[in-house]
């Protein structure tokens, strides 16, 4: 990073169980684009594994599936696109709201890297 940044990371939880992070959209982006969980993996460099637990948490979080998989792949249910598109506008609203009130004045003081270490 050349200069001072700011990542802003939503999770929505269900009971302790991540819901939906930034991860999760980005595997169901990649199902959207892909239309399996295998290639959303490959695309990702993530197991399918790791890929088949991440759905299995989201389908058992909402109030129905994100997810469906059949033979042929797997697809975002009308809730999961809902869920997905609603999730991106919460983070382009929280990223555009620390845009404008604190973060430009915490920019300009914070350097853009750190001093390095002082020897005792």
């Amino acid at each position: 990073m050349s200069g001072p940044g700011l990542k802003i990371k939503i999770q929505l939880y269900c009971g302790d169980e991540i819901a939906m992070g930034p991860g999760k959209a980005d595997l169901l982006d990649a199902i959207v684009s892909e239309g399996s969980i295998s290639a959303a993996g490959r695309k990702l460099k993530m197991s399918y594994r790791r890929c088949w637990m991440l759905v299995d948490v989201m389908n058992r979080c909402w109030s129905a599936p994100l997810v469906a998989t059949s033979s042929e792949g797997a697809v975002l249910t009308e809730l999961g696109l809902s869920v997905l598109s609603q999730y991106r506008g919460l983070q382009k609203a929280a990223a555009s709201a620390a845009g404008r009130s604190h973060w430009p004045d915490l920019a300009r003081e914070l350097r853009g890297a750190p001093l390095p270490m002082r020897e005792n």
